[in-house]
């Protein structure tokens, strides 16, 4: 491995160099002291992180919503499982998940993303095969709690590790990336649902115990694998050499990831102190009911509809393939713009819009409320993306950020809690609870929202009028959002 020169090293450090005036912590492009095309370094960061990090979140996210697969190919049947006590194997799955997540995340400060991260996805691969070998109500319950349970340190944990290799205006486009697996996650599950469905019969078991048995056997094997292509920090990473490990450091000086910040519990305090890290929850609890109730019901409101199993498996497909093209798109304007706020109260406007549709459009035009799903996913899934990723761009402090990301999604999934409850078998073929509840949500998240943005808003013009009086900053390190010289993005 090479070594960094001596004068690329005072390059670097002159870079950084405190004795020049306070300026704001921003993330403007850097001179490059060492020669090292930006760009290709980011393409290779993109392409040794990205595929096995959304390969996980998709097996992830299949392995979570199958479930609404499996139900068309008979597991209700099967197991002798009512409309209600699916509706509860729905919601123990997030109870087992909001329990969990900020623990989990303080289990990954305290190890690292190599080790945490497979090691979680091979306990939920396990957990998934087991559902497919359910003998009863009870023993699927406790199967669906404990996924809850192992899945729940992935995203937040994903989410924290990103933040230690890119900058902050480059975190939305690489989250929204990394959660569009979600959207591809249900494309996904409604091509291998349709196909799985044909084994009904092998070894005497029917197609829904295959969908379970395959995709959480091949979640335990990628599992497996993904300790040797999960890597750590960019200060450990083999793939790089000296000059780009220490040019990546350089990048990211105005922020907390070259700080080495051991674990303490007053960061997490400071957390749990600060009122924007308890806004950015229901910033995603507005979204995630809405999100959690399309990707569980969204086979069944096909068959609703009049589509037969099969094709409402194939009829998933097009909703999802939609909104993952729109979470990439709208991921790549947000980055642009350095804005959040625009991007969610547009996307979800879109998603107000399908659920008006399928709330006032009769049954006899199934055509129309198909078409609403549509508008419904791509309005939700880019929205998520964008909410998800912005207390990672806003909060500083390692411990501190790790735990406002497991609060976000914490907070967030309590909605979804709620979410399996509403579309309850007595209310088909209209659904206007959960149609209803969704609607409501929605436009509750566009007053999140714009809360937010007015009191950012009121935060960088605090920190401005600090910085034109003439207070500086003691410490060269930006170590806390509290920082005069860190700015909020909006």
């Amino acid at each position: 491995m090479s070594t960094l020169p001596e004068n690329e090293k005072v390059a670097l450090e002159n870079h950084g160099n405190a004795s020049a005036a306070p300026s704001l912590v921003s993330d403007e492009s850097l001179t490059n002291p060492t020669g090292i095309n930006e760009k290709a370094l980011l393409r290779m960061l993109d392409l040794k992180l990205f595929p096995p990090l959304t390969l996980l979140y998709l097996l992830s996210f299949l392995d979570r919503s199958n479930i609404g697969n499996a139900k068309l190919d008979g597991l209700t049947k099967d197991l002798h499982i009512t409309g209600n006590q699916y509706l509860f194997a729905l919601t123990i799955y997030f109870i087992g998940y909001v329990l969990f997540e900020i623990p989990c995340n303080i289990m990954l400060k305290r190890t690292t993303p190599k080790l945490w991260l497979p090691t979680l996805m091979l306990l939920w691969g396990i957990v998934a095969t087991l559902m497919g070998v359910s003998q009863n109500f009870g023993g699927f319950l406790a199967a669906r709690f404990f996924l809850g349970v192992t899945e729940s340190g992935l995203f937040p944990g994903v989410v924290f590790h990103l933040s230690m290799w890119y900058k902050r205006t480059e975190s939305h486009y690489r989250v929204a990336l990394f959660f569009s697996a979600a959207s591809l996650a249900g494309a996904f599950g409604g091509i291998f649902a349709y196909g799985i469905g044909f084994m009904k019969g092998v070894a005497n078991y029917n197609g829904w115990r295959w969908i379970f048995i395959l995709e959480g056997l091949l979640t335990v094997v990628i599992a497996l694998v993904a300790y040797l292509f999960i890597h750590n920090y960019p200060s450990t990473a083999p793939f790089l050499n000296e000059p780009e490990r220490a040019f990546i450091h350089a990048r990211l000086k105005g922020t907390d990831a070259n700080n080495s910040e051991p674990f303490a519990w007053t960061n997490v305090l400071a957390a749990l102190k600060d009122y924007k890290c308890w806004l950015y929850g229901p910033g995603f609890h507005t979204m995630s009911l809405p999100l959690y109730t399309l990707s569980l019901f969204l086979p069944t409101l096909i068959t609703e509809l009049g589509y037969t199993a099969a094709q409402a498996q194939l009829l998933t497909v097009p909703p999802y393939a939609v909104a993952t093209i729109l979470t990439v798109i709208v991921a790549i304007l947000a980055e642009k713009t350095h804005r959040c706020s625009p991007f969610i109260l547009a996307s979800s406007s879109l998603a107000i819009i399908g659920y008006i549709i399928l709330l006032t459009v009769p049954i006899e035009k199934p055509g129309v409320s198909y078409l609403s799903t549509i508008f419904a996913a791509a309005g939700i899934y880019p929205s998520c993306a964008i909410v998800l990723s912005w207390a990672t761009a806003n909060v500083s402090g390692q411990t501190k950020r790790a735990t406002a990301t497991a609060m976000t999604i914490t907070i967030g999934n309590l909605g979804a809690v709620l979410g399996t409850q509403l579309y309850r078998p007595k209310t088909s073929p209209r659904w206007h609870l959960g149609h209803g509840f969704a609607l409501g949500y929605l436009v509750a998240n566009l007053l999140v929202t714009g809360t937010l943005w007015v009191s950012l808003r009121r935060e960088n013009k605090i920190k401005s009028e600090k910085r034109e009086g003439g207070e500086v900053a003691e410490e060269e390190v930006v170590r806390s959002d509290e920082d005069v010289r860190w700015e909020f993005q909006t």
